[in-house]
């Protein structure tokens, strides 16, 4: 295979690389000839270095799990482990967790437990086996209501009114790459809502039969993306990021539970891979763990969250230009990346590595040899099958949204080094008019980096192939283009957050209340009934917010609500008020925050409505600060 010469067992036709004349009905997408020779042409680039690089590298082995194990992984990961096995008992987490949960979400959990519950009967376990139906028999007449607007049936209504109407004063916005002179394979083909307040799985339990759902479908001249668009939210926006670590948390137990009720809904299988673990280097560049190069840069550049090098390679491909042709396409002379790589080995971190000597073409296979080498991949080995059976779900939407919740499942390293990434490529195409990358041509030539990872070996069968390369370059599609979506926490998550957090609060004051009642000391009932008042019960009148600043000359400031203030709005409030005293600050580089009440804490978007989100959030602090702080 190392010889260049990919054969396809396609329609049992066998077609080579030099032939290049696919059927193209192999192809979700219909992607064309010229494309895909792009794809078959980066693969043979791959398999020369490799061939070059003699030390054999060690596969990843990726275990096969036993009956009922995946299931019990799975719980453990949604932070349910409680729910099965010793330390099986009513942990005030879990409790609070299972009643925030959606009428499919509900659903998902019920299976796995089920699986794990028979599988330890099978096996006699010793356990404490709790019924499903036990689990779940508290928050059974509750009907999976989650928060305003989630009931299941007002899924159909919300989704068609979102299709026909474009809301006041331009209020949507699309989320895809600029534009203006986009070639005809870039434009859209239609435009789309995303529904980001109703849970994904919900959307597709109300909706598999519905002419909305069908819009979106695959089919004929799907080439074309539609135009998603995300409604104007008055509560602001919440990007990853925006949100404190214990709220993150949740937000990860909660996409791994509706990204398997969403497949569970679709009739497609979930399955986390799991890898066992195998000897790493622990220091140098290429071939080096994400977190064992973060810990060793940290040391250089306290803070940094990106590969010093992955950085610097990015850097250097686009010092020189951007609208150089065939950029990331061409390669790299094969002996010279070889040895570019061991002297960068023994120089980058000295500083003594001459730059100068690397041409374009080398820092950008450089950079796709840094992703490939990863001793996992940059997608993780739990979830890189997943991310490439986003192809197989029904409809584009659908194919978003759990890749959405893909993003949100990575861990912190792989997220922010694949989203520096994506904005990379996006910049690439953006000269495609000198540099001939479109965003189909990028896709097809970086797929192979990020989905044909070493570890699991190359046992693909030869006729799927060619369908998993064009799905493969699908997902990579999407991923660029639609990469400002898939960095949005969906606000029907936020709101699950939001409504734990009060749930755990609540529950949290009951106990307290009841350690007080049992001491029966009037003092104690008085500090308690003094603790409930929050300060903008007490300090503030009806209708006004107090607003703390304290790295700002003006330290705080009561703030009256109206239905048109922003938190943009506030922020510039507090920056007109001039002192040279205080280190000038960008508008750019302070935000308000919402902190504590039914949030950890959450940077506020400029265009979040605050009349709006009090009333979401009565309770809240409002601060003003940096990103650092």
């Amino acid at each position: 295979r190392r010889s260049g010469q990919y054969t396809m067992n396609h329609d049992h036709s066998k077609k080579t690389l030099d032939g290049a004349s696919f059927d193209r009905s192999g192809s979700q997408d219909s992607l064309d000839e010229l494309s895909m020779d792009d794809y078959w042409k980066e693969l043979e680039n791959i398999h020369e270095t490799r061939g070059n690089n003699h030390e054999e590298r060690v596969a990843l082995v990726v275990k096969e799990p036993d009956e009922g194990e995946l299931e019990e992984e799975w719980l453990k990961e949604a932070g349910l482990s409680n729910l099965f096995g010793e330390s099986s008992g009513d942990s005030l987490e879990s409790v609070v967790f299972l009643s925030t949960l959606t009428r499919t979400q509900k659903a998902a959990v019920e299976k796995r437990v089920e699986t794990v519950t028979q599988t330890m009967r099978k096996k006699n376990k010793q356990h404490q086996i709790p019924d499903v139906r036990d689990i779940f028999r508290l928050q059974n007449d509750s009907k999976g209501n989650v928060c305003e607007g989630s009931e299941p049936s007002t899924v159909r209504a919300s989704e068609n009114k979102n299709e026909t109407q474009d809301g006041p004063k331009g209020s949507k916005y699309s989320l895809g790459a600029d534009e203006e002179k986009r070639p005809l394979e870039d434009l859209p083909s239609l435009d789309a809502d995303i529904n980001l307040e109703i849970s994904f799985s919900e959307q597709a339990a109300n909706l598999k039969d519905s002419s909305v759902d069908k819009m979106c479908k695959g089919g004929g001249g799907d080439t074309l993306l539609p135009n998603f668009r995300l409604p104007k939210d008055k509560t602001g926006t919440t990007k990853i990021g925006d949100l404190a670590p214990q709220d993150m948390k949740k937000v990860y137990s909660l996409a791994l539970v509706e990204l398997t009720a969403l497949y569970d809904v679709l009739g497609t299988e979930f399955k986390q891979q799991k890898a066992v673990k195998i000897k790493t280097k622990d220091s140098g560049l290429f071939g080096v763990p994400l977190s064992v190069l973060l810990e060793q840069d940290q040391k250089k550049v306290p803070g940094t969250k990106i590969p010093l090098i992955f950085q610097k390679l990015v850097a250097q491909i686009e010092e020189a230009t951007l609208e150089t042709e065939g950029l990331l396409r061409i390669p790299g002379v094969a002996t010279r990346i070889k040895s570019l790589c061991q002297e960068l080995e023994a120089k980058f971190y000295e500083g003594t590595f001459n730059w100068e000597n690397v041409k374009q073409h080398d820092a950008a296979s450089l950079l796709k040899l840094f992703i490939r080498e990863l001793p996992q991949p940059l997608l993780t080995v739990e979830y890189l099958k997943a991310f490439q059976d986003v192809q197989n779900l029904p409809t584009k939407k659908q194919q978003l949204q759990a890749l959405n919740l893909l993003v949100l499942l990575l861990p912190e390293a792989n997220r922010d080094t694949l989203k520096v990434l994506l904005e990379f490529l996006q910049r690439v195409i953006d000269h495609r008019d000198k540099n001939k990358m479109t965003l189909k041509n990028v896709a097809m030539v970086m797929a192979p980096n990020l989905f044909t990872f070493h570890g699991f070996g190359s046992k693909t069968l030869e006729q799927s192939e060619f369908v998993m390369a064009a799905g493969t370059a699908n997902v990579m599609r999407f991923m660029i283009r639609y990469q400002n979506l898939l960095w949005t926490i969906p606000k029907f998550i936020v709101n699950q957050v939001r409504k734990q957090n009060t749930e755990r609060q609540k529950k949290e004051k009951k106990d307290k209340a009841m350690k007080k009642l049992l001491k029966k000391m009037a003092y104690d009932r008085e500090k308690h009934e003094k603790q409930e008042k929050t300060p903008n019960d007490v300090d503030v009148p009806q209708g006004v917010i107090r607003v703390q600043a304290p790295h700002l000359l003006k330290v705080s400031m009561a703030i009256q609500l109206t239905e048109e203030l922003k938190a943009g709005d506030i922020v510039a409030r507090f920056l007109s008020q001039k002192s040279g005293s205080v280190q000038a600050l960008k508008k750019e580089e302070v935000f308000l925050y919402e902190i504590g009440g039914n949030i950890g804490e959450r940077c506020l978007d400029d265009d979040t409505y605050m009349k709006d989100l009090y009333q979401l959030n009565p309770n809240a602090e409002w601060v003003i600060k940096s990103k650092q702080s």
